[in-house]
């Protein structure tokens, strides 16, 4: 024990000491000026979680030129609502292209799909209209439309025209093949009735080259005379007809006129039962009777020779037979014969022999084929040819007709050639033509100078010969004439009724009547008894 605690418990009387009680002090306060800071920092984390949880997806899209794009100026718009913004344009690395960063905003996440599609708005003049003239003061924006996709994607590539669909337009996409594409382009109307139902949205040329494949849109809810036997035809320009039935102008619409167009029909005019399903497909036919045709079936490659000019026959002219279109011209040619050293004409074209007739198509295209080879002969053997005729006399068309000439000269079909050489007559004209020909080479053989030379002399002759009747037969006449009229008052004075040369005939004729009564009593009376003649009458014997 230490002094200090001797002393203390010497003071207690020997008593421990109590414990002490130990108050604790007063916590630290901080300062107000630290929560300006502290509340700063918050606000700070505030806003960028919120900027975080508000950003939308960022998209890349290339185009070929960034005209009319600025960063951090060009709108990307759906429906004329701000949906993001250019944040950067860069050139690709090939140089071909430029790379536009788009910054979304939070509500087109959903546009940031693989088959969204992204081109930037300009003024633009098409064929469903002009489009973009809002451009023109505000500058270009970029336009997007969302597809159907879930997958997600934030590379595209960009739309140099905006699409002739939206993603949710409602309607069907139908495919059409043509010949040709005639004055159709992208965005030219389709018509139903006359009526703009849908429009068409692209073409391309077949892979072979032989035609054109389009696409086109039928909005909803026209989509539903849309049937699997629906008759599709051009209905571009003016269709103007001059025929027995007179003056025909038949056209869809002014837009059709100018820009071209689309016209479809059912196939019997009535609402289908089932519309067709989307991406069938039609064929499109150059007019509309072509396309209310009844299907042609497989054509039939026919050439025709001819030896005269073919000037007014076009492809595309018509092959008639008596009066029905069995087919049209396909091409026309020339070519040089060694055996006759001389040119003929072919004329290759396109026959259907459906359009006969389901009898004579069912003959022709029979399993082996020689009951249609044979049929083709006999009608080749009874004078079946092809001629040539003026369709119009006021432009001299031509085209080509069918028929039997039974006084045709005799040719056999060889009906396994390829074409079918099918023979021909001249035409009317040209036979005319001939004889017209023949006729005047024939009087140019005639010695016209020979004869005008005769002729002269004959009339000189003639002359003469009018002269010496004038100087000696007319007087001989004359005194003829004079004698001939006293004979013929002579005669009158004889054959007047009371003349004696009458009386005394009268009386003669009266007696040769009664002598040929006797002779007819006596024939009568020997008839009856030609004993008479041997034993002479009966009065008689008794005296």
């Amino acid at each position: 024990m230490s002094d200090k605690e001797a002393g203390d418990h010497a003071e207690t009387g020997g008593r421990p000491l109590p414990e002490p009680d130990v108050e604790q002090g007063s916590r630290w306060l901080p300062s107000l000026v630290w929560l300006i800071p502290l509340l700063a920092a918050l606000i700070g984390a505030g806003l960028a979680a919120k900027s975080i949880l508000d950003q939308g997806p960022t998209v890349t899209v290339s185009f070929k030129s960034a005209e009319g794009l600025e960063p951090g100026k060009t709108k990307v718009k759906y429906k004329d609502v701000d949906i993001g913004q250019v944040r950067a344009i860069t050139l690709g690395e090939d140089l071909s292209k430029v790379l536009v960063t788009i910054d979304m905003s939070k509500e087109a996440r959903r546009f940031a799909t693989a088959d969204s599609r992204f081109w930037v708005v300009r003024p633009q003049i098409g064929a469903s209209g002009v489009t973009g003239l809002g451009t023109l003061l505000s500058g270009a924006y970029i336009g997007v439309d969302t597809g159907k996709s879930e997958a997600k994607k934030d590379n595209f590539i960009g739309m140099e025209s905006p699409p002739a669909v939206a993603g949710d337009q409602k309607g069907k996409l139908y495919t059409l093949h043509a010949e040709s594409l005639g004055s159709v382009d992208v965005g030219s109307p389709l018509f139903f009735h006359r009526l703009r139902v849908g429009k068409v949205v692209s073409f391309a040329l077949d892979k072979d080259g032989n035609g054109i494949t389009m696409s086109v849109f039928v909005n909803a809810p026209y989509d539903q005379f849309v049937g699997k036997n629906a008759r599709w035809w051009h209905a571009s320009g003016v269709d103007v007809r001059l025929d027995s039935n007179g003056f025909k102008l038949n056209t869809q619409s002014l837009a059709a006129m100018l820009v071209g167009g689309i016209a479809f029909e059912a196939e019997n005019g009535r609402k289908p039962e089932e519309p067709a399903p989307a991406n069938t497909n039609f064929r499109l036919a150059a007019d509309e009777a072509s396309a209310m045709r009844e299907p042609d079936g497989q054509a039939i490659t026919t050439v025709f020779y001819f030896d005269q000019s073919l000037r007014g026959l076009q492809p595309g002219a018509t092959v008639d037979f008596r009066g029905i279109v069995l087919g049209e011209v396909r091409s026309v040619g020339i070519e040089f014969d060694p055996v006759k050293k001389n040119f003929r004409m072919p004329v290759t074209v396109n026959l259907y022999p459906a359009r006969l007739g389901m009898r004579f198509k069912a003959a022709v295209d029979d399993e082996e084929g020689s009951a249609g080879h044979q049929l083709l002969e006999r009608m080749v053997s009874r004078g079946l040819r092809a001629q040539l005729r003026t369709g119009n006399l006021l432009t001299s068309q031509l085209y080509i007709a069918l028929d039997f000439f039974p006084k045709a000269p005799k040719v056999v079909l060889d009906a396994n050639k390829y074409p079918l050489e099918v023979p021909t007559v001249p035409n009317t004209l040209d036979e005319l033509q001939t004889q017209i020909a023949s006729i005047a080479r024939k009087l140019d053989q005639v010695p016209y100078a020979e004869i005008g030379n005769n002729l002269n002399a004959t009339i000189k002759q003639a002359n003469t010969l009018f002269k010496q009747l004038d100087g000696q037969v007319v007087p001989e006449m004359r005194d003829t004439l004079t004698a001939a009229k006293q004979t013929f008052g002579t005669a009158e004075q004889v054959l007047q009724k009371d003349s004696p040369l009458q009386s005394d005939v009268r009386q003669a004729l009266q007696q040769l009547t009664q002598t040929l009564q006797s002779l007819n009593a006596l024939s009568d009376y020997l008839e009856r008894h030609p004993e008479s003649l041997i034993r002479g009458k009966k009065g008689d014997e008794k005296k």
